[in-house]
């Protein structure tokens, strides 16, 4: 993984759009570049943290993956969003991006505990966080809203003394 820059923005686009018939619902479409440029300001904020997944081979941009919501003081807490495009998924990236995330987040930023907010109906994102030894926490009905409607997640936690990286 790495740092997005404004390069990325047409490959990223073209990865969310050949995806959306797979993922309909579960993730909101990427909007053209100006969005990308949000994204990319978001990246340069103290709360956030984004990155493209990319293949080591060829520099094949597969997804991305962020950390957000970044609280530290005596909380030191955050969230952890992903994707992997539809033609890379269940070939093993998100979970090395996972664990890459993970490791950024206990090593370098010295976070205590990362959240993943899932729809309950992605079993395939479930089964990501369950591997890495997230437990789950909660069910918050309404949570986010994607693609126009208010949709329930489960919540799922790890703690960085539970980490097995």
């Amino acid at each position: 993984m790495r740092p997005p820059s404004p390069a990325d923005a047409r490959e990223c686009g073209l990865l969310v759009k050949r995806s959306a018939p797979v993922y309909r619902g579960l993730n909101p479409p990427l909007k053209g570049k100006a969005q990308f440029d949000d994204y990319l300001q978001r990246c340069r904020r103290d709360d956030f943290f984004g990155f493209v997944i990319y293949r080591n081979e060829d520099g094949l941009i597969l997804g991305n993956i962020n950390l957000f919501h970044i609280i530290l003081q005596r909380m030191r807490s955050a969230c952890v969003g992903y994707f992997v495009g539809a033609p890379f998924s269940r070939q093993g990236y998100a979970t090395e991006a996972l664990q890459l995330i993970l490791h950024f987040a206990f090593k370098r930023v010295k976070l205590h505990r990362v959240e993943a907010n899932i729809q309950p109906q992605n079993t395939p994102s479930i089964a990501l966080v369950r591997r890495a030894g997230f437990i789950r926490e909660g069910f918050s009905r309404r949570y986010l809203k994607i693609a126009g409607r208010w949709r329930d997640h489960e919540r799922w936690a790890i703690r960085r003394e539970t980490w097995l990286g």
